[in-house]
């Protein structure tokens, strides 16, 4: 399967963009970094909503992945970003002009911004991408622990998706102040 080369953006440590771009694919030039957005939505009765990558797809064909992942395109900030590739896979319009991350992932040429939504949505129902998406389904934390052990979900660590779990309760927010 051919990917379209989205163009997107760069940014220093700082997450200052720099005004440079690559396409996506392309590594990074050193002290730069690119941007990647993951939504979780998570249903009334505590489970994921989980996705299979299809078979074909560049990076991690046929695996199961949290609800949503991507790359932000040029032009997007993260929650864009999110609304946009919620609306691509899913075909879930739902918008993030309020919704915030709970957890930047950074990894060696980028950072990964995670959030975490709420929603009770019959995966039936969804519109689901063609080109990147074969299937969803709900998972309890349990069930994506056992899909990671047996190499049937990405490779996150196990401590991820617990945090990810926790943060759905909106309990994981600390009192700075």
């Amino acid at each position: 399967m051919v990917q379209k080369k989205e163009v997107i953006d760069l940014y220093t440590a700082d997450r200052i963009p720099t005004g440079q771009t690559i396409l996506r694919g392309d590594k990074p030039p050193a002290g730069m970094y690119r941007l990647v957005v993951h939504v979780c939505i998570f249903n009334s009765k505590g489970e994921m909503l989980i996705q299979k990558r299809k078979d074909d797809i560049v990076r991690w064909p046929g695996y199961w992945d949290v609800s949503v992942g991507g790359h932000a395109s040029s032009g997007d900030t993260s929650s864009s970003a999110a609304q946009r590739e919620t609306k691509e896979e899913l075909g879930l319009s739902i918008e993030f002009d309020e919704v915030r991350p709970v957890l930047t992932v950074q990894f060696p040429d980028g950072f990964d911004d995670f959030y975490v939504l709420q929603i009770d949505v019959d995966p039936e129902g969804l519109n689901l991408q063609k080109e990147e998406v074969a299937a969803v389904q709900w998972a309890s934390q349990a069930e994506i622990d056992a899909m990671i052990d047996d190499g049937s979900f990405i490779p996150y660590q196990k401590g991820l998706i617990d945090y990810l779990f926790f943060s759905r309760s909106g309990k994981s927010t600390w009192n700075i102040g």
